[in-house]
């Protein structure tokens, strides 16, 4: 692996993949293509643990539970065809716009 970059490449890839085998025996494919409800319900689980292993101070586990919510991010993005290039893009197009200011112009185009 040349760049943590590659390892979003490689798992984004892995889990377009598993949508189309639709494996039985694979976690991933059982997300894809079970409901709706189940797969954000776990995708908010995971920002949860995230969230109180931050609180807990507990570093070597909220690095799991990010790892395990980039991952299910990941799974709903590919169950609503949106790339993580495309996340990232919309990132970088923020680059040097205060947060409020953001926000603010998003709320203004709704």
């Amino acid at each position: 692996m040349s760049n943590n970059t590659d390892i979003l490449e490689e798992l984004a890839t892995c889990i377009r993949q598993r949508r189309q085998t639709n494996a039985p025996q694979s976690y991933t494919a059982k997300l894809l293509t079970g409901s709706e409800d189940s797969l954000l319900k776990k995708l908010a689980e995971e920002a949860c643990e995230a969230a109180l292993a931050a609180k807990a101070g507990d570093t070597a586990r909220l690095t799991e539970e990010m790892a395990d919510l980039w991952f299910h991010c990941l799974v709903v993005m590919e169950r609503y065809n949106l790339s993580w290039h495309e996340v990232a893009a919309a990132l970088s197009s923020r680059r040097g716009t205060s947060g409020i200011t953001e926000k603010a112009a998003r709320k203004e185009k709704q």
